[in-house]
């Protein structure tokens, strides 16, 4: 039977599965669109911008486990999605996202709203296309979702012109798809885990080094099986946390720039680190040429390209987190872990991970949502709003984390609370945003009140760009440029570089957050005193139909400790202000 290709494009999405999709129109989409509006098992979510549509999309993939579907038209649509793409694709989320374009006639002549957005993303997802044929159509999105999910999940582009969406053609589409150039490789070498096994046995201060790659395979109980059966202690990236309970005695904490004083010491010191699902980024390791000298270095991940791309590892292991976990803990045997672990201990109590400030902190608002959820999704933006929420919150198979780890991307906190949300929409959602990084799409409060998603808003308001203050605090001699988002024309810095005189502001801070919670139809609630946060939380939990924003305010020099500058070994952490 011929049908359209809009229409197939419809058919194609509930066959996938697909029963959400984030999608905002325009006019090389329209054809889609009246198709998406003759039907009901796939809902569509009007988001108020693009780049936070991709954001919810991301935060509903990664809260669900299933692939996030993106819909927009070309140009600025399309445009807009980039720096979702980037976020996604980075933390390993898979997502297709369809684009429309201009007919096939008119590409390449510089057409209204024509863009070429397949070059312009191809190197930040796993794969763009433009479909050139509607006979192609099928084939190329039953492609995209293969992509996007198998191997190294990821981001996949579809750029469908407007005239094959309008064309004629048959209705049919594949059960399965064999791509020649793309068979990923999942299964574990049984030689490399024995070579690994070896190599543990006469450890005497191994760790477990653990990235997101684990939370993504969904291989939270076999890691802490594999931990309990060797006694290994645990070590986790900002992506990884979650990947055992942080409540469990084996786990020690995060690593890296802002990692624990416990786990970077740790990491210095160890003698072997089995390494599963990380890339050893620049946030983890500190200077490379001292990262573990002594240690020898086992690493799992999926993507061969990861292995010994910035440390050079030495029995590396391509497969899957889950295959790989499940194939130690078949041939692992209990080590001898007691003195280094309370040598571990030691480190802990030397210099423990906390915040002495008195009053309101955000460890103590991030203690409150550990005492007050039980089953929690809490997504963070991106800042020291962020670390804090890394270093404190508790998390286990009730708890989840969402976060932009390797783009850092302001602005995709809320948003991704919604799409959260939206997955589950039983359970509680959380957003903990700092003050700039909220207004960068706040615009979200539309959505969330059009379609009942009570999240709940968190903002660490403390007037500043407070990351980068904290740079500029601790290695530019407190030159605050571009960082005060209290700054008015007629402050006494008299510049918007606000010098430290600045630090006395008294201006009044744009916006009131709490009256534009009220003037989109949300809830605001203003907490100033440290004995209002739980009942702040409360009153935010008995709001079923609206957001609420709870606007913390707290110290304006607040930092993130501990802190390893740019460039030094883990080794060299500043602990107190």
């Amino acid at each position: 039977m011929n049908i359209t290709g809009a229409e197939l494009f419809v058919n194609i999405l509930k066959k996938e599965k697909v029963d959400k999709i984030f999608a905002y129109p325009g006019g090389n989409i329209t054809d889609i669109l009246d198709e998406l509006y003759k039907q009901n098992d796939v809902d569509v979510i009007l988001p108020r911008h693009e780049q936070a549509l991709s954001h919810s999309a991301d935060g509903y993939a990664r809260a669900t486990g299933k692939v996030g579907v993106c819909l927009v038209t070309s140009g600025p649509g399309a445009t807009n999605l980039v720096t979702g793409i980037a976020t996604a694709n980075f933390d390993s989320v898979p997502m297709v996202c369809f684009t429309g374009q201009v007919p096939t006639n008119l590409i390449g002549n510089d057409a209204f709203q024509e863009v070429d957005i397949v070059g312009i993303t191809r190197h930040i997802c796993k794969y763009a296309v433009t479909v050139r044929k509607r006979e192609e159509l099928a084939t190329v999105i039953k492609k995209a979702f293969f992509i996007a999910r198998n191997g190294k999940p990821g981001v996949v582009l579809v750029d469908i012109p407007k005239d094959i969406q309008m064309e004629l053609g048959s209705d049919e589409y594949p059960e399965s798809i064999e791509i020649r150039s793309y068979k990923p490789k999942t299964s574990v070498h049984i030689g490399q885990v024995k070579r690994a096994i070896d190599i543990l046995k006469n450890a005497e201060r191994p760790v477990f080094l653990i990235g997101g790659g684990v939370n993504i395979s969904g291989a939270n109980e076999e890691m802490r099986i594999l931990a309990e059966k060797t006694g290994i202690p645990v070590i986790t990236t900002i992506m990884g946390k979650g990947a055992i309970p942080t409540s469990h005695p084996l786990y020690v904490g995060n690593i890296g720039i802002h990692g624990s004083f416990a786990s970077n010491t740790a990491i210095s010191k160890s003698d072997v680190i089995f390494s599963i699902g990380t890339r050893f980024n620049d946030r983890i390791t500190g200077k490379i040429s001292e990262f573990a000298k002594n240690a020898t270095i086992i690493h799992v991940d999926i993507d061969p390209a990861s292995i010994s791309r910035n440390i050079v590892v030495d029995v590396p292991i391509v497969a899957d987190a889950k295959i790989a976990i499940q194939a130690l803990i078949e041939k692992c045997e209990k080590l001898d872990t007691d003195i280094w672990l309370k040598e571990i201990d030691g480190f802990k109590k030397e210099h423990p991970l906390t915040m002495r400030s008195c009053g309101m902190t955000p460890q103590k608002i991030i203690d409150s949502i550990n005492r007050n959820f039980d089953d929690v999704i809490v997504t963070t933006d991106v800042g020291q709003n962020q670390l804090w929420t890394t270093q404190y919150l508790e998390l286990n198979e009730n708890k989840k984390l969402i976060t932009s780890g390797g783009l850092g991307t302001m602005g995709f906190g809320f948003p991704s609370a919604i799409g959260a949300k939206i997955g589950f929409p039983n359970r509680d959602v959380v957003c903990i945003s700092g003050d700039g990084g909220v207004q960068m799409n706040i615009q979200e409060l539309a959505t969330a009140v059009a379609y009942e998603i009570p999240v709940i808003l968190c903002i660490f308001n403390n007037g500043y760009l407070g990351n980068v203050r904290q740079m500029q605090e601790i290695l530019y001699d407190k030159h605050y440029s571009t960082v005060c988002l209290k700054y008015r024309k007629g402050c006494d810095c008299t510049t918007a570089r606000n010098e430290p005189n600045c630090n006395k502001c008294q201006s009044t801070y744009t916006p009131d957050f709490i009256k534009l919670a009220e003037s989109y139809g949300a809830k605001g609630i203003r907490v100033t005193r440290e004995e209002e946060i739980d009942s702040a939380f409360a009153e935010a939990r008995k709001n079923k139909k609206t957001p609420t924003i709870i606007e913390f305010i707290i110290e304006r020099e607040e930092n993130v400790l501990p802190m390893v500058q740019t460039g030094k070994p883990l080794s060299h952490m500043i602990i107190e202000k």
